[in-house]
């Protein structure tokens, strides 16, 4: 028989019989014994108040539970069982201290919450001072406005490719989301760009007026882009039209991939980006704005297409007007290209396909 089981067994009966008083009392007398005794305690003690903990909370009322909460968040050698219950507690003023200041929580723990629980819960997850991607994927997926602002505007906050997407993608309709996405440090510069083409331009100019010096040089970066500073625009030749002579970007054809890279492969490069614009249902204008910019949007587009390497690489040399590329730069881009998410590329072609108007933007950069 383990030593501490009548210790235990008296705590059944008070979680089980005891009046509300008595089971309040009981918890708070172990709470504050834990809590004066926390440093010198060893492991077996810690495993054994978690045990205590939790066989009491099982009746507790939630002022009492949110009292635990409270005490423990901030030990990093709190009873990690009794934190994760504490958690995942419906009541969102027993799970909120745990979950904003916890280190015991681990992102397991996290994503658990973020999963399954309340908004309230997720906006205590958005308040942590460090946030894993995965944990962010969630609450921007899952998560209200207010959640999702709040995210955007944690800096400790860690945002993977398709998080930022999303970020974009809702920002497009809430202003205040747009300022605090463009002003992270963090964020990709073609999603940055985006972010500009769709936001409007009281939204422009609140984020030059906030960003940082760092910042600021970034979006005028992007501004300059936009605005074709950097040559990077690329407008059809005089005379090319969706009507020019090739049937296989008229109108009615029936375009696919085979037919888009045998136009690549043979150097019909307006062909081509009339080909792709259709196939985007994009403007003309926009897709030799979107061919022409850094961060190899071709790539991007091709994956969101459902192409294979093979037509990517076709319209990557294509753009190199006859330069060409060394093998160990084409291995990058096609190791590159594997590793995009079809779902995040077609995200940022929606977007692209909603931000037809790149001059209002460009007005910024002067």
């Amino acid at each position: 028989m383990r030593a501490d089981a009548p210790l235990l067994a008296t705590l059944d009966h008070i979680a089980e019989h005891g009046s509300r008083e008595r089971r309040a009392e009981t918890l708070k007398r172990i709470t504050n014994l834990f809590l004066e005794g926390v440093s010198g305690f060893t492991v077996e003690q810690i495993q054994l108040f978690d045990e205590v903990f939790n066989r009491l909370i099982v009746k507790i009322e939630a002022r009492s539970r949110s009292e635990l909460s409270v005490g423990l968040a901030g030990l990093g050698n709190a009873p990690r069982h009794v934190v994760r219950q504490l958690a995942n507690d419906s009541d969102i003023s027993v799970a909120r201290p745990v979950l904003q200041h916890s280190p015991c929580l681990e992102d397991p723990d996290l994503l658990v919450v973020a999963k399954s629980k309340s908004q309230q819960h997720l906006l205590a997850i958005s308040n942590r001072c460090q946030i894993a991607e995965t944990i962010t994927d969630v609450l921007v997926r899952r998560g209200d406005r207010e959640v999702v602002r709040n995210v955007a505007g944690n800096s400790g906050a860690r945002l993977s490719s398709n998080g930022f997407s999303t970020l974009v993608r809702k920002a497009e309709k809430d202003g205040i989301l747009a300022e605090k996405v463009g002003l992270r440090a963090d964020i990709p510069e073609p999603l940055l760009r985006l972010l500009f083409m769709q936001a409007a331009r009281v939204v422009q100019k609140r984020l030059l007026a906030a960003a940082t010096q760092e910042t600021r040089a970034k979006i005028l970066h992007v501004l300059a882009a936009i605005s074709n500073e950097n040559g990077i625009n690329a407008p059809p030749r005089r005379g090319v039209s969706a009507e020019i002579a090739t049937p296989a970007v008229q109108p009615g054809f029936e375009l696919d991939e085979m037919i888009l890279a045998k136009l690549a492969s043979e150097g019909n490069h307006e062909q081509t980006v009339l080909g792709l614009s259709k196939l985007c249902k994009v403007p003309i204008e926009s897709m030799y704005r979107i061919m022409g910019s850094k961060g190899d949007p071709a790539l991007v587009v091709c994956r969101a297409l459902g192409f294979g390497w093979q037509t990517a690489q076709a319209i990557i040399l294509l753009q190199t007007r006859g330069l060409g590329m060394s093998a160990h730069s084409l291995e990058i881009k096609s190791r590159n290209f594997d590793k995009l998410s079809i779902s995040g590329c077609q995200d940022v072609m929606r977007l692209w396909r909603t931000t037809h108007d790149v001059d209002q933007s460009s007005g910024l950069a002067g």
